[in-house]
């Protein structure tokens, strides 16, 4: 009688398992933690800044950085949508343990990322640079001090483009606390440079901060990916011609997202448009800067983390095969997020001078519409964690276009249509424009949990050459 066959042997990963396997609860905040530390450090990394600026040069300088930033996000969020097509791949094939197409992707979005910067980035940003911000009615002063700002930034962009999708890449495959050992020290470089460079050259200082510091920063990354210290590994043999099922199938999933990314800046530049357009719009701009681009950044930065985990967590188990256990990661992931809002919501009605003060934003009327937004933001964070929590979900598994066309409905329909709407009537007043940011967050919330609780996102499939995850 023969012997029975011996059970198959699982082949051996690289990759920790926890999150596809054993309590859900403890591994997607054994992911979300790193991420949110690393996004918080880099936002108060911004508020230094602001603060810096603003009490050395005054309001007018948060002006131009927050005015700058809208923009530059408007379009490096374009040029980086094949992140999210990378951290899909990653996430599903990190879960079915193929470790060689990892690598292989991750590659291909490095080089990919590589010619978008030199053929599109850098050139279309030095030389639009000042069209982009007449966009927006920069007030003459505003403008002055943000154009060099803006052009530093597009043109050196390439440090910060590709810390993202290193840093994404090794998220996606579970490893989050190497982006925060990096953010970190990309944080504190930014900072150290900062405190020299902006007494001396005031926003231009600020941009040559960011751009050295995330270039150095990259340029580490980098040497630990070919060192073949990190979960994923890069190697000085791998083929440097496109391989284009990997880049079709990066666009596939990363082209919505892209889009999306796009439509949400464009809603924030034409906001910026409406506050250009009130009475004291230097001040109003200023207000915004600090404490939309700035303070709010407390919950959303932390929710993008959150995103970042529910993606992962999400696109993991679809892998694995254990579509319930993702659903339970996702509201894991906004339990979290609720709580974050909820501390820095308080913090926004308790100490709303305090906060504005810091900035140096104590003209008066700055202060007093500063102190009136944050009551606002106050109500929007609770709206804004659960929704970019659960568009982490229906990305990571791979529907991307849900959160494109949910996008377009809460964040261009329904905030410039009623700044819109009120405009055709009477002036607009700044309280106008804050419920507009708070309505659109709510639909936003919305739409986005029924979409994920419709669970179409189970079936989507991730081929490269056939093979399937």
């Amino acid at each position: 009688m023969a012997a029975p066959a011996p059970p198959a042997q699982k082949k051996p990963t690289p990759f920790d398992r926890s999150l596809v396997e054993g309590p859900i609860g403890p591994a997607v905040w054994k992911l979300a933690w790193p991420t949110m530390l690393q996004n918080v450090v880099a936002g108060l990394q911004g508020v230094v800044d602001h603060i810096l600026v603003g009490n050395l040069i005054g309001y007018t300088a948060n002006a131009a950085i927050g005015i700058s930033w809208q923009i530059f996000l408007v379009v490096i969020v374009f040029m980086a949508s094949l992140f999210t097509g990378q951290a899909v791949l990653v996430a599903r094939f990190v879960g079915a343990g193929e470790a060689d197409k990892v690598n292989r992707t991750v590659y291909q979005a490095f080089l990919t990322a590589l010619a978008m910067f030199a053929l599109l980035l850098a050139p279309f940003g030095y030389f639009a640079a000042p069209y982009l911000l007449d966009m927006v009615n920069a007030a003459p002063e505003v403008k002055a001090q943000a154009l060099p700002f803006l052009r530093i930034n597009f043109t050196f962009s390439i440090g910060m483009m590709l810390f993202f999708m290193l840093t994404s890449a090794l998220r996606a495959a579970g490893d989050a606390r190497t982006p925060l050992r990096l953010g970190v020290t990309m944080t504190l470089l930014n900072l150290v440079l900062n405190l020299i460079l902006v007494p001396k050259l005031g926003t231009t200082g600020s941009a040559l901060g960011t751009v050295i510091a995330s270039n150095t920063v990259s340029l580490a990354a980098l040497y630990l990916f070919f060192r073949g210290k990190l979960v994923i590994r890069f190697s000085r043999h791998m083929d440097f011609r496109p391989d284009w099922a990997v880049i079709r199938s990066l666009f596939r999933f990363g082209l919505p997202t892209g889009v999306q990314g796009i439509a949400m800046n464009v809603a924030g530049v034409l906001l910026l448009r409406f506050i250009g357009s009130l009475e004291h719009s230097a001040a109003a701009q200023a207000a915004y800067a600090i404490g939309y681009t700035e303070l709010f950044s407390m919950i959303t930065w932390t929710s993008v983390g959150l995103m970042g985990a529910a993606a992962t967590v999400a696109g993991q188990n679809l892998g694995a095969g254990h579509p319930e256990r993702a659903i339970l990661g996702v509201h894991a992931a906004s339990r979290i997020g609720l709580w974050v809002a909820g501390g820095v919501g308080l913090a926004f009605v308790v100490a709303p001078h305090l906060l504005l003060g810091l900035f140096g934003a104590t003209e008066p009327e700055v202060a007093r519409l500063g102190e009136q937004l944050l009551q606002y933001l106050a109500v929007s964070g609770f709206f804004i964690t659960v929704a970019l929590t659960y568009t982490g979900g229906l990305q990571g598994t791979g529907d991307t276009r849900s959160p494109l066309f949910i996008t377009l409905a809460s964040q261009m329909a329904v905030p410039i249509g009623m700044c819109m709407a009120i405009q055709a009537t009477r002036p607009l007043v700044a309280s106008d424009i804050w419920l507009a940011i708070v309505l659109g967050h709510f639909t936003r919330c919305v739409l986005t949990v029924l979409r994920f609780r419709q669970g179409r996102w189970r079936h989507i499939k991730v081929e490269i050459e056939g093979a399937r995850a």
